[in-house]
């Protein structure tokens, strides 16, 4: 990547990675210092990615995304693309409005504290703000896999968060559509939660066929799983933005 950075993509994770994890979606934000070290990378690289599951208009939005020069954001696992203040969206699935019109039945008895989140391609629910957050997400997890597969959608962990979605696409698959898109000769993906682990995946097998690659753990207590599988780990997006402004600095003195 420092080798030759004008053939490099860096992608990453937004929430848990560029954004600190909070109680509500709604209300995440960009780390304070993010959008300048990404606009500091940005002229630097070939390629400079989001890819998320929200959706991708969200993302941009809610990272401040419009003044970093050339970012791609990729939202709901790559069914959508956000460049340049236009967003390129297909229609929704059936099986995801089937699903939502099933979901306030299905958590009727659940939990105080659990919120369903309504998306273009997908839904979700979270338990962080119930008072077991994790005896919620267990208690959840196999009504909301069964209704998944009664509407032909795959499940998607989280950190305390289970989302129902379109199969057929994941993080992994959004990068190596876009790396060949990009005919990109070096790759770094950052991430922090399970949904990550495709990505890390897509990166290892780019490895093998001689495209360098490295994979970043944002870290945190809740996930351990990806930061067992990754190259680096920082600590959380405060070591997401060190380490892009990092990456900042030695490139810009080799240019």
């Amino acid at each position: 990547m420092l080798g030759e950075p004008s053939q490099a993509l860096i992608a990453l994770d937004f929430d848990g990675t560029l954004s600190p994890i909070v109680p509500r979606p709604e209300e995440a934000r960009a780390h304070p210092a993010a959008g300048a070290a990404l606009r500091r990378v940005a002229p630097l690289v070939g390629t400079l990615a989001v890819i998320t599951g929200r959706p991708a208009a969200d993302a941009a939005e809610l990272g401040g995304f419009a003044d970093v020069p050339g970012l791609i954001v990729l939202g709901h696992y790559g069914l959508e693309r956000w460049a340049d203040g236009k967003l390129d969206s297909p229609a929704a699935e059936p099986g995801v409005a089937a699903a939502r019109a099933e979901l306030p039945g299905l958590l009727a008895g659940a939990p105080d504290g659990t919120r369903a989140e309504y998306k273009h391609h997908a839904v979700a629910v979270h338990t962080r703000q119930a008072a077991d957050p994790q005896a919620t997400l267990d208690q959840l997890r196999a009504p909301l896999t069964g209704l998944a597969a009664r509407h032909g959608l795959t499940v998607e962990p989280g950190r305390m968060v289970i989302e129902l979605r379109p199969r057929g696409m994941d993080k992994g698959q959004a990068l190596k559509t876009l790396i060949s898109e990009r005919h990109s000769r070096a790759v770094m993906y950052v991430g922090d939660d399970l949904g990550d682990l495709a990505a890390f995946g897509a990166v290892r097998a780019l490895r093998a066929t001689g495209i360098p690659g490295l994979t970043v753990c944002s870290g945190s207590a809740e996930v351990s799983a990806l930061a067992t599988e990754a190259d680096l780990v920082v600590d959380g997006p405060d070591g997401v933005v060190g380490l892009l402004d990092a990456l900042a600095d030695q490139l810009s003195q080799g240019s």
